[in-house]
């Protein structure tokens, strides 16, 4: 491979009295022109290389193909209007239809008039309490800065001047008179990665400009927090805020909103729980916290005495993790039992009324609405069925198919089977691998190792187009439950956290192992793949043990463990990794593998793909340019190192069905060519290439 030039500058940092070199550190900035220059040689370069693979354009028609079927959303109730999305199949972003009782369904919001090509997205739709009046939010370029868009429901017309810079920001509606949101100052420099670190509560009263919006907390020092959200309770009684200073544990504060001038309540005023309101009565709050409950639980309170001591438990913690809704007047609590749902359903003093009968192993989700709706929905999926919708009656348990999907995948031709494997330090880990059946395990089964591994986040079984199409091709795909994430509960995920994250690759590389032992693949025909801190992993894993996967796919990665806080929100990612600053233990550990300094001259590291947006404002593009900098210029051999910059692309949320559809032949197509196939699997079982 002959890989465009990247300059070095002699840029240095120092740490506890280590001096890091940082060569490529100009990448950094994101506005300069030779940054620009960079990105268009980099995709001239992979996209040279892409076009070589005979099976790509198969692959694109395929996933056309298969993506090319309806979907419709479970629908909703605001005010006279039910509502729901539906897409007819390849269309770049999901459309808002409504219906009233006695009128005909019609269209009510299309986000593909936004822009041609489909980049501006919608981020969030949020109802007035009478449903008369409308707060949408949209992204541009699948950046995190929104901006709010007011319409009047019933003429659709846009009542007000549009509302910007809105980030991480949900639009909690006070009655039909206004809401809350969240903000940061714009930063100095880019916006697209510039640190943002005090957010702001803002109250906006409509008919006024947004320039008179009140700050409701944030705006002081002693207020100073990463992540602030507002939200108002279903009943317009209270606003309940709770302030983050990572992405782990809260402070909770509630204001009597019935009560004029209000001063805020203290719940908790430490971030040692992750605590919130999921229902109240009146005066009486229902709490969802893990505090003294890593599993978490329910418990009740009296808003006049709301702290910890005087709490009730409604729904104890179990051995599993609890992750409940309400709707129709009842809780529903969703057990994951090795990471597959369970649930229950409850009534407010705590009592079981049933279990629910699911239509099978997998993640079932939904089961929320207001008090006094009579129907409520959810939907049930695995690796290898699409995701159906059922109603429940939440008075009778009674159940039904609702919608479910006209999908050209036969999803009787494939099975799940969930192993549990040994990690370094001996700890099981579960993993579920899915794979047409009848597959015969000689080592030579491409195969797909996906982790995630962090910040409390459970990989559960959903069905999804590109896996569908990978196993269509005889692909394997493999998912462990990895330390990191919230499987298993707060001591889940604290045991793969900071000085403990090496658990985190230790499971992945086991899992690795484990498929390649028991004959599901072999080095020449595995993949690693993952995305955000799942790109952190497979940076890692590929660096520490560059002869586990013949292909590594890191999407999106948080790639530079020195210096991620320094950019946007990432000093709230703390919690999960701490920071190189906090002390020279912290620093040594996080230098030991940071994948951007890990890589080694002579080492024949895997045929690499590294993925990302030019417009992702999370994990900032700086870290997959540096790393694939560092991997072109010291590869050994010949396996590819490429990095594939999509242009006016974020982090994933709300990137058009046509970019995805290219990116995904692209990162199959790069996969199956460096496992040696000149056809697609399902067309031969011959090897011709190598």
């Amino acid at each position: 491979m002959n890989y465009p030039e990247t300059k070095t500058v002699d840029t240095v940092n120092t740490y506890f009295g280590v001096e890091v070199k940082d060569p490529y550190r100009w990448l950094e900035d994101d506005r300069s022109p030779e940054t620009e220059a960079w990105v268009k040689s980099q995709n001239k370069t992979t996209f040279n290389y892409l076009d070589q693979i005979p099976f790509r354009k198969e692959l694109k028609e395929r996933l056309t193909s298969l993506w090319n079927y309806e979907k419709i959303s479970s629908p909703f109730k605001e005010g006279n209007y039910t509502y729901f999305s539906k897409n007819d199949g390849l269309q770049n972003q999901d459309v808002y239809y409504r219906k009233s009782d006695d009128s005909k369904e019609e269209m009510f919001l299309d986000p593909n008039t936004f822009s041609k090509d489909g980049t501006i997205s919608l981020g969030g739709l949020s109802f007035s309490k009478d449903g008369s009046i409308l707060a949408y939010s949209i992204s541009e370029g699948g950046s995190d800065w929104r901006k709010a868009i007011i319409m009047n429901v019933e003429t659709k017309e846009i009542i007000e001047d549009t509302l910007i810079d809105l980030k991480f920001s949900p639009i909690s509606w006070y009655k039909n008179e206004g809401f809350y949101y969240s903000s940061y100052d714009k930063p100095k420099g880019s916006e697209l990665s510039a640190k943002t670190d005090q957010h702001k509560v803002y109250y906006h009263k409509l008919g006024t400009p947004q320039k008179e919006d009140v700050i409701i907390f944030g705006g002081k020092p002693e207020e100073k927090h990463r992540y602030i959200y507002g939200q108002v309770t279903e009943d317009d009684k209270y606003l309940v805020l709770t302030p983050r200073v990572s992405t782990s544990g809260n402070k909770f504060y509630i204001k009597d909103l019935s009560v004029p001038n209000s001063k805020l309540i203290t719940v908790l005023d430490d971030t040692d729980s992750d605590t919130s309101v999921i229902e109240n009565e009146g005066s009486k709050l229902f709490l969802v916290t893990n505090l003294n409950a890593p599993n978490k639980r329910i418990v009740s309170v009296d808003a006049s005495n709301p702290t910890p001591e005087n709490w009730v438990d409604v729904i104890p913690e179990t051995e599993y993790v609890l992750n409940p809704t309400t709707g129709g007047g009842f809780f529903f609590a969703n057990y994951m039992v090795d990471a597959i749902s369970k649930v229950k359903q409850y009534n407010y003093q705590g009592e079981l009324i049933r279990e629910i009968k699911l239509p099978g192993l997998g993640t079932a989700s939904g089961f929320s609405g207001k008090k006094e709706d009579p129907v409520l929905y959810y939907s049930f999926t695995n690796y290898f069925t699409s995701g159906s919708i059922y109603t429940l009656n939440p008075n009778t348990g009674e159940t039904a198919p609702y919608l479910k999907p006209s999908i050209d995948f036969n999803s009787d031709n494939y099975e799940s089977k969930q192993v549990f494997y040994a990690s370094k330090d001996g700890t099981k880990i579960p993993m579920i691998i899915t794979y047409k059946k009848g597959i015969e395990l000689n080592g030579k089964n491409p195969t797909i190792l996906y982790g995630y591994g962090g910040f409390n986040i459970s990989l559960t079984p959903t069905f999804s187009i590109t896996n569908a199409v990978w196993m269509e091709q005889g692909g394997v795909l493999a998912v462990p439950n990895l330390r990191g994430g919230g499987e298993y509960g707060r001591a889940w995920h604290d045991a793969g956290t900071q000085m403990k994250k090496q658990n985190v690759f230790a499971d992945f590389i086991a899992a690795g192992e484990y498929l390649i032992q028991n004959k599901y693949t072999s080095y020449d025909y595995l993949a690693l793949r993952g995305g955000s801190n799942g790109g952190l992993l497979v940076g890692a894993t590929m660096t520490q043990r560059p002869d586990l996967a013949k292909v590594a796919l890191p999407a999106v990665g948080v790639l530079d463990m020195l210096r991620y806080h320094t950019f946007t929100a990432g000093a709230g990612w703390a919690y999960d990794y701490g920071t190189s600053e906090q002390s020279k233990e912290m620093f040594e550990y996080l230098k030991g593998y940071s994948p951007v300094h890990n890589v080694k001259e002579g080492v024949s590291y895997p045929a690499t793909l590294v993925t990302t947006g030019d417009h992702d404002d999370r994990v900032v593009p700086a870290h997959s340019f540096k790393f694939a900098a560092e991997l072109q210029s010291k590869q050994t051999g010949t396996n590819p190192t490429l990095i594939r910059i999509e242009t006016d692309a974020g982090h994933g949320a709300g990137t058009p069905v046509s970019k995805t559809i290219e990116q995904y032949a692209d990162i199959f197509g790069f996969t199956l060519y460096n496992m040696g196939f000149e056809v697609l699997p399902s067309k031969t079982n011959e090897k011709v290439k190598g």
